[in-house]
């Protein structure tokens, strides 16, 4: 009899932690709460026009190294949130070709913020927009992580 009740035991001991991962896995899905616990996702930075020697150039000033005219880079399925300050002494607009996205013409001291919802990939140009186009870098969008393709049933498993 001692053997039988130490199975017992042992299978009591399996089933109980198999029923509490299923139990955990099944709350952590969030299928038990009224609200949605996720964040919406984003990436925000900020850059700011400069007049240097009678050129313009954009410098990254958070969320980018402090380089002149910065390659952004965000991800689909993110809000891009990018905030634009002129600190130069000219008006400026920065307008990305591609997504047809300009912020207001700003005058120095100024500044815009315009979102971007990204659902595909892409590398995008980015001007800035006064009597003319002056190309000054690029924003690129790329899909970071492989389950971003997913969709449906197989999405909701990772």
């Amino acid at each position: 009899m001692v053997i039988r009740d130490k199975k017992i035991i042992v299978i009591a001991i399996i089933v109980g932690v198999a029923g509490l991962a299923l139990m955990v896995g099944f709350i952590g899905q969030g299928n038990i709460r009224h609200v949605e616990i996720f964040w919406q996702e984003k990436v925000e930075q900020t850059v700011a026009f400069e007049d240097i020697d009678g050129k313009v150039q954009l410098r990254g000033v958070s969320g980018i190294k402090g380089e002149t005219n910065p390659h952004l880079i965000s991800r689909t399925s993110f809000a891009y949130i990018l905030t634009v300050e002129n600190n130069g002494e000219k008006n400026h607009r920065l307008y990305i070709e591609g997504l047809e996205i300009q912020t207001n013409l700003l005058e120095p001291g100024e500044q815009d913020v315009i979102t971007i919802y990204p659902t595909e990939e892409g590398v995008y140009k980015y001007y800035d927009k006064r009597e003319r186009l002056e190309h000054l870098g690029f924003l690129e969008i790329r899909s970071v992580v492989p389950s971003d393709e997913f969709t449906g049933f197989w999405r909701d498993l990772i």
